[in-house]
């Protein structure tokens, strides 16, 4: 996928370009995920140690800003965050697609979550900018109309595109001449090269290609070899591929190559004189191909759909060609259905790039142009190569990450401080997640009665080295000892037995019975003497 595909090039750029003597953290949920890390670190020659955070050590996040997260879901974290301090750390998330319904949810989560102005969802194009705003303003227009909400608290929604290592992409006249070779392609053959997943629901409906290859190589004499390097998810659409290319381009030779393997990705870039890619599918939000391409010194063409606008330049790095949809309104039908789970996210996907076309007659000009001109096909592809390297190499773009982390710190830091100076006054609520209260709050009515500070208590021994003993035989019972997280220390029971003996036969409030603790574990202590109470060891009246 796409996502992976990016997230593991943004790791490799980060390992290579950031600072020397960084501390690296990595947040993880399994022990595995932690080793992984490591072994990732030490094979980039990172030599710095790496601290890792669990949910058992969360607070430890204090010590690092951001907490940097390969997706949309900054709600969710902004929730855990929320049981700490909401100034404790930011949170930067990144947009892939936006069309699933976990991350459409995500998106909307973020107006009833404590989501924080020093927070980010990095946004990978202006289009999916646009689309996240869209989801966010009918969010906030329904808990107007709902609640009357006045108050909206937003993060920040920068763009910044995905990056490349643009080097990858070097190839020497030797490797265009061996690839071709192992394609047996001659020098003279015009190889159109197509990377990336070969879905036509789900990525981009090759028909149109099709069509415009077979008119643009009919009108100009021009041998063609179409390229597709990429993967089908199973046999049936590997069919469908097929039998579209016989139906559509019947005159131009097809070649597949698994595009899993690396070989086969750098001898179709290698290989290739021109390439295209005409997504027309929501879940698309940047598309990384056509940047792979223009690194590639390919002159590419291109649907004129999200994230390719901002990427190809019309007329510069090779054509953007126009698409039509249908007008705003007219698909409610596809998300009831997909809201209801009628229909799959596939099918979802399916059913709305249906609605999608490609001017057909742009595209085959574009092609005929490109066919027809080897100075333009060169013109274009140093021009998208000089574009590559200076806007979406990862040396570019590895400082933007680092400029909007240091900006998101500023504004917490702020923030925090100011946070700081109304808690003392009393002005601000404790931490809280609405649906995760402290169970002594939310089920506060449950019992007959709570047991205070001022609940009287007395031990239920002549002394309290029978009391500890009992207490010691007792903790070591399966029905027992699976809560040894709530147990006091060995040190704070001996000290609550030793005073509740010496207020022997009386007994004595529990405030005087924790008097012998450390201030700061006196509420775990207090809590503590209920289970003293469940075990028998103390009475309570």
């Amino acid at each position: 996928m796409g996502r992976h595909a990016a997230g593991n090039s943004f790791i490799n750029a980060y390992l290579e370009l950031s600072p020397p003597n960084q501390r690296f953290a990595t947040y993880v949920t399994e022990s595995d995920h932690a080793r992984n890390f490591e072994e990732r670190l030490r094979a980039n020659g990172r030599l710095e140690p790496l601290s890792v955070i669990t949910k058992q050590n969360l607070k430890d996040l204090t010590q690092f800003n951001p907490l940097y997260i390969p997706g949309p879901e900054i709600a969710y974290h902004s929730l855990r965050r929320s049981l700490l301090d909401s100034t404790a750390w930011s949170l930067c998330g990144i947009t892939h697609t936006t069309a699933s319904a976990s991350a459409m949810d995500s998106v909307s989560e973020v107006l009833t979550c404590p989501v924080q102005p020093w927070d980010a969802i990095i946004c990978t194009s202006s289009a999916v900018k646009n689309n996240v705003k869209v989801i966010l303003e009918r969010q906030e227009e329904l808990l107007r109309e709902r609640l009357g909400i006045s108050k909206v608290v937003l993060p920040q929604l920068p763009v910044i595109p995905l990056g490349i290592h643009t080097k990858d992409f070097a190839f020497t006249t030797e490797q265009r001449a061996k690839a071709r070779a192992m394609l047996n392609v001659n020098p003279e053959t015009i190889v159109v090269l197509y990377t990336g997943r070969l879905s036509f629901h789900a990525k981009a409906h090759p028909f149109a290609m099709y069509q415009a290859l077979e008119r643009a190589a009919n009108s100009t004499g021009q041998e063609v070899v179409l390229l597709e390097c990429g993967w089908h998810a199973n046999e049936q659409i590997a069919n469908a591929f097929s039998s579209g290319a016989r139906l559509g381009c019947p005159s131009i030779r097809v070649v597949t190559l698994d595009g899993r393997e690396t070989e086969n990705r750098d001898n179709a870039w290698s290989a290739a004189d021109i390439f295209c890619s005409l997504s027309d599918n929501i879940q698309e939000t940047f598309g990384i191909v056509p940047i792979e391409a223009m690194a590639a010194g390919l002159p590419v063409i291109v649907s004129d759909w999200d994230g390719y606008k901002d990427s190809v330049r019309d007329g510069v790095d090779g054509f953007r060609v126009p698409t039509i949809a249908p007008s705003p309104g007219l698909g409610g039908d596809l998300a009831y259905r997909h809201a209801l789970e009628i229909d799959t996210y596939d099918m979802y996907c399916g059913h709305s790039s249906s609605l999608v076309a490609i001017n057909s007659q742009k595209l085959t000009k574009a092609f005929v142009e490109l066919f027809t001109s080897s100075t333009l096909r060169k013109k274009m592809g140093m021009a998208g190569r000089e574009r590559a390297i200076e806007h979406y190499d990862w040396r570019s773009i590895i400082p933007r990450y680092e400029a909007l982390w240091a900006e998101q710190t500023r504004i917490r830091l702020a923030a925090k401080k100011n946070h700081e100076i109304k808690a003392k006054a009393g002005a601000i609520l404790p931490p809280t997640w609405p649906a995760r209260l402290d169970p002594t709050i939310s089920f506060a009515n449950y019992p007959t009665q709570h047991l205070s500070a001022t609940t009287q208590l007395i031990l239920a021994d002549k002394t309290a080295e029978t009391a500890f003993s009992k207490m010691e035989k007792y903790r070591k019972l399966a029905m027992v000892s699976y809560a040894r997280h709530v147990f006091p220390t060995d040190e704070e029971i001996r000290s609550v037995f030793e005073i509740a003996e010496s207020k022997l036969p009386n007994g004595c409030t529990a405030e005087k019975l924790i008097s012998g603790v450390s201030s700061h574990r006196r509420p775990y202590v207090l809590r503590g003497l209920v289970w003293l109470c469940k075990l028998g060891l103390i009475h309570y009246s």
